[in-house]
């Protein structure tokens, strides 16, 4: 378990497990220096305009203030915050959700700053133009409390306030072990918290049905996710989830990777997509009816490590869009102001303060001291950067690199430019970038790019380069904003989002709603693998039988339209589903998810013989959907593992299975996990696919 650093003020203890990143041994190998770049090593970066992750929501950009922040309503402040494009805004700040209380703008056991009250905070809002992200107060408060402040805020004051969570990290209530938020109720367990928020969502609910009410999940990979207390049945996120996910509009979840070193930071946004795709699964498993309306937020975010140098600015343009093209509706940075904690030298040479700010809060640790008061940190212009790149109702789509060191991102923006975020995370190699692009012509027109080089004070713009070429300095951030030649222009919309029926373990059924403003000659179905898009199906209505597909395979798909003149519209929405296994096969196998503690966990195979022949020998096969899994230890089999690929023998006391269901074995294994470790999605017994099932 880990605990972030905490301020005097702030109480911002974090709990985590311990994470390791695939990436960092290469990282390891860079040397950090003061940039004697003696090379100019290449980049290959693919954009596929073809391949939709989705639209960027009003709400994508957000950070989070607090009520202990005398500086969170000043003029100088919201015009900075105006100025990075922030979309949403989190009060009244991390752990102070749980015991603040608005009425009389009083945190008992904290410091509340004079003018950080509720309608000072909402000017702030409204003068920058960002949404309210608003935190009941479930640990010292009542479901009355909090819908009496939605009726002031949307009631009497008309703010019309969208998103409220109930509580901040009420796990971290001591019922687990690690006690850092507040939490007076006296049953702290996740049964209790679902069912207040239960009553939580009602009271608000009354005053205002238009409202979006969240409730607080873990991580998966992070602790507690998977860990049982005493005497429970379910871990937190199931329990959460099957009481009360038919009565909120979205998750909670929060973020504080603890791999140590910029190697390890710089490598761990690449987590995010695994450990979001097993929440993912997690809601749609448990949160009944409503399951597949439930929004993620991801309400607070930070590096953990230089937190006031460039390696937390690049971590944070890398997993800005990195949670977005995995489906949040919103990423809030931890935190406008923080204060000055410890003090050591980034891999660039430069000092770090220890502060998880955007902005200085002046103060000095020893004889060291912050620049002056509201001086942008690097993570400030990473946070500004974002709107250059897309602003809201921009499309994001697929872009990738065959250099580690390098991250990128892309979005088609409504004007029908096309923006690709680069993020070099080599502090000592600039980069020749060659890019190339499918579905979408450049012009010949100068590309301009913005630019926020190493420690740098300003983001610079300039036109150079060329579509196809550009140079990406030692750890920056660069975007290249192109225009788009007259191929690219379509009447036609995007098809509307598909859905998903029928699923089986070969074949499923796509549908949407037709694409608007041209003729439609025909619609094709492409399936995302990488940056390159592989055509599954053809037709000339809007739904289409997919058949041949691979059993136990997660398939993300976009609908293109086709116009006469044979130009493509842009994506739908993207859709994500994974195929079954076979419903009858000679073969069944249950995956029994037993326990887990945020970096580890143990589970139970049970396989058996359904067909017609005995075996004598046998060989369980399946692979982990996630890098980061591992078998650490395993019995009642011989366990060997090859990449994500694992395969399991029989020993000689279990080696024979009966025909016709006549007996079973079961094998067991430990496993280990740097971020998700969701279950393999079929098992096969000596080369046959079994009939899959999945308890916990």
């Amino acid at each position: 378990m880990r605990v972030r650093n905490r301020s005097a003020r702030a109480r911002l203890g974090r709990a985590a497990a311990a994470c390791a990143v695939a990436l960092a041994a290469a990282f390891a190998a860079t040397a950090p220096s003061a940039h004697a770049a003696a090379t100019t090593p290449g980049v290959n970066v693919a954009v596929n305009a073809q391949e939709g992750l989705g639209t960027i929501p009003s709400t994508a950009y957000g950070l989070n203030s607090a009520v202990w922040d005398a500086q969170m309503n000043t003029p100088a402040v919201a015009g900075l915050l105006g100025q990075a494009g922030v979309g949403m805004l989190r009060y009244p700040g991390g752990s102070y959700g749980d015991i603040y209380h608005w009425q009389t703008n009083t945190a008992p056991g904290g410091y509340v700053a004079p003018g950080t009250d509720f309608d000072a905070f909402m000017g702030t809002a409204k003068q920058i133009g960002a949404q309210p992200m608003l935190i009941a107060d479930y640990g010292s408060g009542t479901p009355q409390e909090a819908a009496d402040w939605v009726r002031y805020a949307n009631i009497t004051k008309g703010y019309g306030d969208k998103y409220w969570e109930i509580g901040n990290e009420v796990y971290g209530n001591g019922y687990y072990g690690s006690g850092w938020e507040t939490d007076t109720h006296a049953d702290k367990s996740p049964t209790a918290y679902a069912d207040n928020v239960v009553q939580y969502a009602a009271a608000m609910k009354a005053v205002d049905p238009t409202i979006k009410v969240g409730a607080v999940l873990t991580l998966p990979g992070n602790w507690p996710d998977g860990v049982l207390a005493a005497g429970d049945a379910a871990d937190w996120n199931r329990t959460v989830l099957s009481i009360a996910g038919s009565s909120v509009d979205f998750v909670i979840v929060h973020w504080y990777p603890s791999g140590q070193g910029a190697a390890t930071v710089l490598a761990e946004p690449a987590q995010l997509t695994g450990e979001l795709a097993q929440l993912r699964q997690e809601i749609d498993q448990y949160a009944g009816a409503k399951a597949a309306n439930l929004q993620v937020a991801l309400t607070e975010i930070n590096s953990n490590q230089y937190e006031d140098t460039q390696p937390d600015a690049l971590f944070g343009a890398d997993a800005y869009f990195t949670a977005l093209e995995d489906g949040v509706f919103t990423a809030d940075w931890w935190d406008t102001h923080n204060g000055a904690t410890t003090i050591s030298t980034a891999p660039d040479g430069a000092t770090d303060y220890g502060d998880y700010g955007v902005l200085s809060s002046g103060g000095c640790v020893g004889t060291t001291c912050e620049p002056a008061m509201n001086t942008p940190f690097p993570s400030y212009f990473a946070l500004s950067m974002l709107s250059k790149v897309g602003r809201p109702g921009d499309t994001l789509v697929r872009a990738g690199t065959d250099q580690q060191l390098v991250a990128a991102h892309a979005v088609r923006q409504a004007n029908g430019n096309l923006a690709v975020e680069l993020v070099n995370k080599d502090p000592d190699n600039s980069y020749a970038v060659n890019l190339d692009y499918t579905g979408y012509t450049p012009s010949a027109a100068t590309p301009t790019v913005y630019t926020y080089a190493d420690e740098g004070t300003a983001i610079t713009s300039a036109a150079q380069g060329t579509s196809s070429t550009q140079t990406l300095p030692p750890y920056s951030i660069e975007t290249v904003v192109l225009t788009p030649s007259g191929q690219n222009a379509t009447a036609l919309s995007a098809p509307g989002a598909p859905t998903v029926s029928g699923v089986t373990d070969s074949s499923a059924t796509v549908s949407w709603p037709a694409a608007t403003g041209a003729a439609v000659t025909r619609y094709g179905v492409y399936r995302q693998v990488g940056t390159r898009s592989e055509l599954l199906a053809e037709s000339t209505s809007t739904s289409a039988t997919l058949h041949n597909l691979v059993p136990g395979t997660s398939y993300t798909l976009n609908v293109l339209a086709t116009d006469q003149a044979g130009r493509l519209s842009q994506p739908s929405a993207p859709l994500t589903f994974t195929t079954g296994t076979p419903s009858s096969s000679n073969c069944a196998a249950s995956y029994a998810f037993s326990s887990g503690w945020g970096s580890g966990w143990v589970a139970n195979i049970t396989v058996t013989d359904t067909g017609p022949a005995a075996i004598d020998g046998w060989t369980l096969t399946f692979t982990f959907p996630d890098a980061g899994e591992t078998v650490s230890s395993g019995w009642n089999g011989t366990w060997t593992q090859s990449g994500q690929d694992v395969r399991v023998t029989s020993l000689d006391t279990n080696a024979q299975l009966a025909p016709n269901s006549g007996n079973s074995t079961t094998v067991g294994f430990v496993g280990g996990n740097t971020a998700a470790y969701s279950p393999p999605a079929a098992i096969s017994l000596n080369g046959t696919v079994c009939t899959t099932t999945y308890t916990s």
